[in-house]
């Protein structure tokens, strides 16, 4: 979860160029897609532990990124990498593939989109932008409902 400044700034970049029937989450920084609902009390347990008391992760908007049909901003955060590794270690065996395959951290602007209006938005905001702090105010689950999403749990840093 971002800070209220940008979190509320990066949902209205969503809201500007997600296609608006695609667009059904606040902006938001992925850490796992899929961890069986199985596991869902050892994760919540786990993310407590990882953030009370704990001051927030230092992390940075470092550059925008193409997502070939879409446009995100890369993530940069040692300590977040380091609390993903920690949680990848303790659930490796039910990590999906892409889970898996390595962690690009990103905020999704823009997903869905041919490949020319992508490029366009990256042209767009690469002109001025410049790496700034990220608020990481906290760690949620949710579970997906088939559609809808379900917060499952949440977790803010001190």
């Amino acid at each position: 979860m971002f800070g209220h400044e940008d979190a509320a700034a990066l949902d209205g970049l969503r809201r500007a160029h997600f296609p608006p029937e695609r667009n059904h989450l606040a902006a938001h920084l992925t850490l796992f897609h899929h961890l069986p609902p199985s596991v869902g009390d050892e994760l919540k347990h786990r993310l407590s532990q990882l953030t009370r008391g704990v001051d927030s992760p230092q992390a940075w908007l470092g550059s925008v990124m193409s997502l070939g049909r879409g446009t995100a901003f890369r993530v940069e955060s040692p300590e977040l990498e380091a609390i993903r590794a920690d949680l990848a270690d303790a659930f490796a065996p039910l990590l999906t593939p892409q889970d898996r395959a390595g962690w690009r951290p990103h905020v999704t602007i823009q997903n869905k989109v041919a490949p020319a209006e992508a490029k366009a938005l990256q042209a767009k905001l690469s002109a001025d932008f410049r790496r700034r702090p990220l608020r990481i105010k906290g760690l949620a689950s949710w579970w997906y409902r088939g559609g809808p999403w379900e917060q499952h749990s949440l977790h803010n840093f001190a």
